[in-house]
């Protein structure tokens, strides 16, 4: 708080100073000039206070540059000052730059306002400053007020040349101590440039709000602008609307007409295509009698050659699929059988957890009937110690009964007998004796009774403890419920793995078979023999002769060759992955192969 005022001062005097000097001079201020320069180091330890050191590889640095730059964010007329300052070859360190800025700042006499700015956005300089510093309080208010002054003087500085990085920031306190003699004079100059310093401040503040004025009346005008212009809009696009209706409804009609002469048109082309057809159709069959002759002729030769490359191609494709379909399968039964020992032993583990959980639920059961035979005879405990109570209860009121009678008998002997003093004072003794010991008797039964208020406290506080204990033998119980639905989840997961492992068998079974099949379709491969077409002039199965309109298709099963609709199935057989063309005769048989396989 000190430092914060005495900064505060010496703010204020600085800039009276550097006022007062100014307009002594004329107020044109040069880099040189003593009061300007005090001015300067003032600021900067203002703005160094409460600062936040940030961290880096050389060490901790404070610098006040930081929250300087943020005004180039916050007001854009700042960007000339910021790019200005970082065009500057001498300036090396954040200190140059930051005191470059502020030369540039009061030269464009904006300073005040820059500053302004900042403290407005005081959560942006929460990140530089901690919260007691000078800026961040109301002294930093206090600081741009007296800035405002000095958009009165005029700064000519020149940055070129001075290394502002190196200077070293002393405040000179001679320049504010006062002269005893001169002090009248100075009196009266101060009352001028007070005088003028608020006139010249009244003047910046009248051209402030001029500046807002004219910036207000601009927007308004353009605000009324935009809503004239958005009114034109809205009612061109209303017109617009309602002619866009009209040109749909047009558009509707106009569609509709189209569209039943299109329906005519295509009826008309349908009709004219059917006959198209008919004839085309006549005419094709001439030609491809005509045209089979020849063509047999010229390609018989070509797809001899062909056919026979083709059969070696294929039967070394047959050979190499064979063995990969051979080691893929054994691969695949290698896996399987990993599988179901692994399957084994969670099965195993499984029926260990449940034998676990089997005798931890005998072992609560036995605990739960032990807790409630304890309960049960502390109970009894209780009823007989109640009893017992009641009895020496009984034997007190007697004692009393009695009492009250030998008093009784002892006032009316006194009344009736005033000359047998002597021997009623015997009486009376033996009665006081009998009185004390009734009174030992009930000293005694009073101290039984509070002991068996003690043991009936201690059964109160077992009867609790036995209550807190069947609370906790129902958790158990839930635990126990818990446990037994955990069972069942698990019996159900043993349950299902059981049935995994059979579907694994099942799987085992059916890959067993596959590849039985296929080893049979090798031997069937190696046994068939690929049909040439030169071989066969007619379908095996129809027995029509081929022509240009009839082709020749090979069975891949069989290697037989067919016509298309004797050979028009399909089916993937172990040499082929994808479905290849199988006559009718394979079809059926292989179909039977896999229902006899899958059943």
């Amino acid at each position: 708080m000190e430092e914060r005022s005495n900064l505060m001062n010496m703010m204020k005097l600085s800039i009276k100073v550097l006022i007062q000097s100014a307009l002594s001079l004329g107020r044109t201020l040069d880099s040189d000039f003593p009061p300007l320069q005090q001015f300067f180091v003032v600021m900067e330890h203002c703005l160094k206070h409460g600062l936040k050191a940030k961290k880096s590889f050389i060490g901790q640095n404070k610098s006040f540059f930081g929250p300087l730059e943020l005004v180039e964010k916050l007001c854009p007329e700042a960007s000339d000052i910021a790019t200005s300052v970082k065009n500057l070859p001498e300036l090396k360190t954040a200190v140059g730059r930051g005191r470059a800025w502020l030369y540039l700042a009061l030269m464009q006499k904006k300073l005040a306002d820059y500053l302004k700015v900042l403290l407005d956005h005081k959560h942006l300089l929460s990140e530089f400053y901690d919260p007691d510093a000078l800026i961040m309080e109301e002294e930093g208010a206090v600081i741009v007020g007296l800035l405002v002054g000095l958009n009165v003087l005029d700064a000519n500085l020149c940055l070129k040349g001075e290394d502002l990085d190196s200077q070293v920031g002393v405040i000179d306190f001679s320049l504010y101590l006062k002269d005893i003699q001169n002090s009248d004079d100075s009196k009266q100059d101060a009352g001028i440039t007070a005088v003028l310093d608020q006139k010249h401040y009244v003047e910046e503040l009248n051209r402030h709000l001029s500046c807002t004025v004219g910036d207000l009346q601009s927007k308004i005008d353009c605000l009324e602008k935009t809503n004239s212009k958005l009114q034109e809009e809205l009612a061109a696009a209303t017109d617009r609307i309602g002619s866009l209706q009209e040109e749909q409804q047009q558009l509707k009609h106009q569609n509709e007409l189209i569209r039943e002469r299109s329906e005519k048109s295509v009826e008309v082309t349908i009709q004219d295509t059917k006959i198209e057809l008919d004839t085309y159709k006549q005419s094709r069959q001439g030609l491809d009698e005509m045209y089979s002759d020849v063509w047999k002729q010229l390609k018989e030769e070509k797809k001899i050659r062909m056919e026979l490359e083709k059969e070696l191609e294929l039967q070394i494709g047959m050979k190499t699929e064979m063995e990969i379909a051979m080691k893929l399968l054994e691969k695949d039964t290698h896996e399987k059988q990993d599988t179901l020992v692994a399957l084994r032993q969670q099965l195993e583990e499984v029926k260990a957890i449940n034998l676990q959980m089997f005798h931890k639920s005998q072992n609560s059961e036995s605990s739960l009937q032990q807790k409630k035979e304890t309960i049960s005879s502390f109970e009894g405990k209780t009823n007989q110690m109640m009893s017992t109570m009641k009895q020496m209860e009984e034997r007190l009121q007697h004692a009393e009964q009695a009492r009250q009678v030998a008093e009784g008998k002892n006032n009316k002997m006194k009344q009736e007998f005033g000359g047998r003093i002597e021997t009623l004072q015997q009486q009376l003794s033996q009665l006081d004796n009998q009185c004390s010991i009734l009174e030992k008797e009930l000293k005694s039964e009073k101290e039984q009774r509070q002991t068996l208020q003690r043991e009936l406290h201690q059964e109160k506080d077992t009867t609790s403890l036995l209550k807190t204990e069947l609370q906790q033998m129902e958790g158990l119980k839930k635990e126990l419920r818990k446990l037994q639905d955990e069972k069942q989840q698990l019996e159900k997961v043993c349950e299902e793995q059981e049935q995994a492992l059979q579907e694994m068998g099942l799987h085992l079974s059916q890959s067993k078979l596959k590849m039985e099949d296929i080893k049979e379709v090798n031997k069937a491969l190696k046994g068939h023999t690929w049909l040439k077409d030169d071989e066969a002039t007619h379908c095996k199965q129809c027995e029509k002769d081929f022509s240009i309109s009839r082709r020749k298709h090979h069975c891949r099963n069989c290697g037989d060759i067919f016509c298309n609709t004797c050979s028009s199935n399909e089916l993937a057989l172990p040499s082929y992955p994808k479905p290849v063309r199988v006559c009718d005769a394979c079809h059926t048989l292989l179909l039977q192969r896999c229902s006899s396989t899958a059943s």
